[in-house]
């Protein structure tokens, strides 16, 4: 086996090919997560799919999570393919499998039913190609920089990450209205430039090491996260009388031998030669609290951005006037701030954790990202606008704060030979936060409603003179299906009614209730119960997470090019070093 080239070897310019490549690849795959949150209302009338109809809110909830899913199961195991075969050969075929289906998404003949699950194995496919291109990004960026880059190098593709995580939604806000295939298709030249640009320029650089390929551990760890996972996405779905479905028998059973199966793969990997998810790893301080206070930021952030859109879309927009067919886009651009907040913080926390270790600024990062989620739960619903993208940006640039130092560290605990591994660890506990988090904020969302949104809907609704036994029956409606609508920018009055009640009420009090205002209106105070408790939820997860950052220690980088398996730790207990060198700051 020939022996990588070395960074040096390859010119003083490679490190930033390598980054360029691979931020791309990210931002491309963070891109598409986010970008059917605002093209939903869109895609679905494309394939004329009810929204509202019993059964469908499944669909969308597999459109949205299903990528999701995907790339949380298998980032893990394509980092250790990657640590095995090559980094760049994984990273270049997942580029490819990226393109091939997100052509097929927007090609697709079929309408209804057929049309949207298409959509959805398609998604499914497509996380495929970003699970390979998320899992080994942040390995390559790693072999190519030396460590005192590496935080700098780490935040500006983190950052350009969770970036287009938000400009997805803009991105989907302008595309979606023209046509909802240009969603699949505006990445396709990228996704193609990056495909041939990667297999042109991208170099291993890590020794590649041969081992049996731990197929207990992949279906067990598979098997069990997708049951925790599903178990959470129909967990938020009403269940005969109750308001979710945490009382369903297929839920529970999803969720308990989910968890039994994680059980069984934890003593799998402590038993195997070669295991897919190297627990030792947690022996190393860094890579441990790092990752501990990584999944409790997604958790806190994750759900926000659902929380934001209706918030926006189904409440503030409309009652400023915007029409529910315009509120996508000027969600997507009132959002802005946050992104901005993150593109300020991450690379200049990513540069200043280069110098003085990662602690002070993730650690800083949380505390600020916990007053933010403090200042949008005080906001009024009706809130005013320069308050609330104050807010944004202080959460923005509390989370970009964190991020990059946070993934630095990470990165700089581990041995080169585990970096795939380790990256994919990594990613995994990110991806997987981001589906935890929505169910948990769904379901908080949902607690808070069920409480008042039934009688507020009731009086509402009589009080413009809708017959008391059908106020009755449309404030029956499951919580979860005012989220849907209010997340897809929709005004379900009209539908609920019925064009032969409408036509009995008085013209007046027909048109209000099928205006702008009446739907948002009557969901902001039962909204406002249920934000409170879902913000409080966020505050907690960021504290936590700032306790954990501390806990990580100082600057903390692994030395391959002095001691093979030595660790090296400038505060805090050193990990397997015989004879340590201090890393200066």
């Amino acid at each position: 086996m020939t022996s990588p080239a070395a960074p040096a070897a390859l010119g003083p310019r490679y490190k930033w090919v390598a980054l360029s490549t691979t931020t791309l690849g990210v931002l491309i795959a963070t891109i598409n997560s986010s970008i059917l949150l605002i093209a939903l209302p869109d895609i679905f009338r494309g394939l004329k799919i009810d929204p509202l109809a019993s059964g469908n809110s499944s669909y969308l909830l597999w459109l949205i999570m299903g990528y999701l899913v995907v790339t949380a199961v298998l980032v893990v195991t394509f980092g250790r393919l990657g640590d095995m075969y090559g980094r760049v050969k994984m990273f270049n075929a997942g580029f490819a499998i990226f393109t091939l289906f997100s052509i097929a998404l927007s090609v697709t003949w079929l309408t209804g039913t057929p049309g949207v699950l298409w959509l959805i194995v398609m998604r499914i496919l497509q996380g495929v190609g970003g699970a390979l291109l998320m899992a080994n990004s942040s390995a390559i960026i790693t072999d190519a920089f030396p460590s005192h880059q590496r935080g700098l190098a780490l935040g500006l593709n983190m950052v350009s990450g969770i970036a287009g995580s938000f400009l997805g939604l803009v991105i989907g806000g302008v595309l979606a209205p023209l046509h909802w295939r240009y969603v699949f298709l505006v990445s396709v030249p990228f996704s193609i430039f990056g495909t041939l640009w990667g297999y042109l320029k991208l170099r291993d650089l890590s020794p590649r090491r041969h081992h049996v390929m731990d197929w207990w551990g992949n279906i067990t760890f598979a098997l069990g996260l997708i049951g925790v996972l599903v178990a959470i996405t129909y967990g938020i779905q009403p269940y005969g009388d109750h308001v979710m479905g945490w009382t369903n028998p297929w839920v529970l059973a999803s969720m308990i031998g989910g968890l039994v199966l994680l059980g069984v793969f934890c003593a799998i990997e402590l038993r195997v030669e070669h295991p897919m998810f190297h627990l030792d790893l947690f022996r190393i301080r860094a890579f441990t609290f790092g990752n501990v206070a990584s999944l409790l930021s997604g958790l806190g952030r994750g759900g926000l951005m659902f929380i934001l859109i209706i918030w926006l879309q189904g409440i503030w927009l409309p009652r400023h006037g915007y029409s529910f067919e315009s509120t996508p886009l000027w969600a997507g651009i009132f959002m802005l701030p946050m992104t901005v907040g993150f593109l300020l913080a991450g690379p200049l926390s990513g540069w200043l954790s280069d110098r003085h270790g990662a602690r002070p600024f993730a650690t800083g990062g949380m505390v600020i990202a916990a007053l933010s989620f403090v200042w949008l739960a005080v906001l009024p619903v009706d809130f005013t606008y320069w308050t609330f993208a104050a807010a944004l940006f202080l959460n923005g640039f509390g989370m970009g704060l964190f991020a990059s130092p946070n993934r630095a560290a990470i990165m700089n605990a581990l041995p080169a030979n585990r970096r795939g591994v380790g990256s994919g660890m990594s990613t995994t506990f990110q991806n997987a936060s981001m589906v935890l988090s929505i169910g948990i904020f769904f379901s908080l969302m949902i607690i808070g409603l069920a409480g008042s949104l039934p009688g507020t809907m009731q009086s509402g609704l009589s009080a413009h003179g809708v017959p008391g036994a059908q106020a009755h029956a449309i404030a029956g409606l499951p919580p979860v299906a005012v989220l849907f609508a209010s997340l897809l920018g929709y005004n379900p009055v009209q539908q609920l009614l019925g064009s032969h009640t409408l036509s009995r009420l008085n013209p007046t009090d027909a048109q209000y209730l099928t205006g702008h205002s009446f739907f948002p209106s009557l969901i902001s105070g039962p909204f406002h119960d249920g934000l409170i408790v879902a913000f409080a939820f966020a505050i907690a997860a960021c504290l936590v997470a700032a306790v954990a950052s501390w806990f990580m220690g100082g600057k903390f980088v692994h030395a391959d090019d002095q001691h093979e398996g030595a660790e090296i730790a400038a505060d805090g207990p050193r990990v397997g070093v015989a004879e340590p060198e201090q890393v200066r700051s």
